[in-house]
């Protein structure tokens, strides 16, 4: 499984995981609501009917209101509510009765909002352990147009541990078949993910390649104006992503090292022959006018979209860890990172081939010489990792033609 492929299934897993977590508290308030106005409503037509039955506070007789009541809060307890209280007209308990856990819970209970309830109102409870609901159910006497209110009831009903059991496992089970639903659209899904990822990372390749390919080919016309076979361009991409590679690099900064690399002295195609092909040394003037393809180079990469990734190598390939360097004087980490690793690979490889003026230095005496510029030429950080492999480049590297440094390009990470 590829890097896409793992990070695809982990992110639909995370997924699943999500929406059941998400889903139990959901199902739980959905359900707990569901219950709660389906007990509620029986609640309020229960009171309503038994207290209708027992003609509470219907009748002008006080003593016998007063006893009806009772008689009604008494049915009401045990079965419907835990607690059940009646009130007159003045909200003045006339009577009241409860269960052995409505008389604990009484305790706890909220005093009233309202001392005289005209319309049904209902309250969620949470008491200590316990979860119950509070109803206030108004007593009409007379017919319903012009029924009059002679006071209210109150009922206390406290949900029992099985009933909470219940609710919580039809949660359970509700989250449950949420995640194992998401989890069968993700494995559903992921093939079709899988596949148009690689679809995308075969086109984003081809792009990738001949833009590579038409990066090569500037960069090897660049390299015959200067008298180079375009292997040099080739050896210095290889040298610089291995070094890349060593420090972990990867996607975007190993392509803008790579493109750099091929592209570094793309500016010298502004340079006059004159001045470029002189066989003798450059006059001051001459080496000023010299220095300017870093300027050209950047202008010219810059102006492309795609050539912009060998922008911060093409500007900073002649900078020096000291400041010493040119166009800009930069110092230490001002100089991007990619810049800083061509420059050892670009000096190794220009002390270790032959040219037609040189002849190519033995590796021990190359060594000698970078370590000297280690701290003022490089950074010293990126020269220790570019020791631990410089044996292994040197001798990869000992066949200098083109065609052999061609096949050497490092294969560039399109997805990171």
């Amino acid at each position: 499984m590829n890097h896409f492929n793992r990070r695809a299934a982990i992110r639909i897993a995370v997924v699943c995981l999500s929406l059941t977590s998400v889903a139990a508290p959901i199902a739980w308030f959905e359900m707990r609501e569901t219950a709660q106005e389906r007990l509620v409503s029986f609640a309020i037509e229960e009171s309503k009917r038994l207290l209708e039955h027992f003609e509470a506070l219907s009748s002008p007789n006080s003593e016998l209101a007063t006893s009806k009541a009772y008689q009604a809060a008494e049915t009401l307890t045990g079965g419907l509510f835990d607690i059940a209280k009646i009130y007159d007209r003045n909200g003045v308990m006339l009577a009241g009765s409860s269960t052995i856990d409505g008389r604990r819970a009484d305790s706890e209970l909220p005093p009233p909002t309202e001392s005289v309830y005209d319309r049904v109102e209902y309250q969620n409870l949470n008491l200590r352990d316990q979860w119950a609901f509070r109803v206030f159910v108004p007593i009409h006497v007379g017919s319903q147009s012009e029924a009059t209110i002679v006071g209210h009831f109150e009922g206390v009903r406290i949900i029992p541990e099985w009933q909470r059991k219940d609710l919580g496992d039809s949660a359970l089970s509700a989250a449950l078949i949420a995640g194992l639903a998401a989890l069968l659209c993700g494995i559903a899904i992921y093939p079709l993910i899988v596949r148009l990822s690689a679809e995308n990372e075969r086109e984003a390749r081809e792009v990738l390649d001949s833009h590579i390919m038409l990066m090569e080919a500037l960069g090897r016309a660049i390299a015959k104006r200067d008298s180079d076979t375009g292997a040099h361009n080739y050896r210095v991409a290889w040298i610089s992503a291995r070094i890349g590679e060593e420090m972990g690099l990867h996607g975007g900064t190993m392509q803008s090292l790579i493109a750099g690399s091929l592209l570094h002295d793309v500016g010298k195609i502004g340079i006059a022959d004159s001045i470029l092909l002189k066989p003798a040394a450059l006059s001051a003037d001459e080496l000023e006018i010299m220095r300017t393809h870093v300027a050209l180079g950047e202008d010219i990469v810059s102006s492309s979209g795609w050539l912009g990734a060998a922008r911060e190598v093409v500007a900073g390939h002649h900078e020096q860890w000291t400041g010493n360097g040119y166009p800009r004087r930069l110092a230490g980490q001002d100089i991007p990172l990619v810049a800083r690793i061509f420059a050892i690979a670009d000096v190794f490889d220009a002390l270790s081939s032959q040219r037609p003026y040189k002849k190519a230095l033995p590796f021990p005496e190359v060594m000698s010489i970078l370590r000297m510029e280690s701290g003022r030429h490089f950074d010293p950080d990126i020269f220790r990792v570019f020791e631990r492999v410089a044996d292994e480049i040197s001798t990869h590297l000992q066949d200098a033609s083109e065609q052999h440094a061609q096949r050497k390009r490092p294969a560039v990470t399109v997805f990171s």
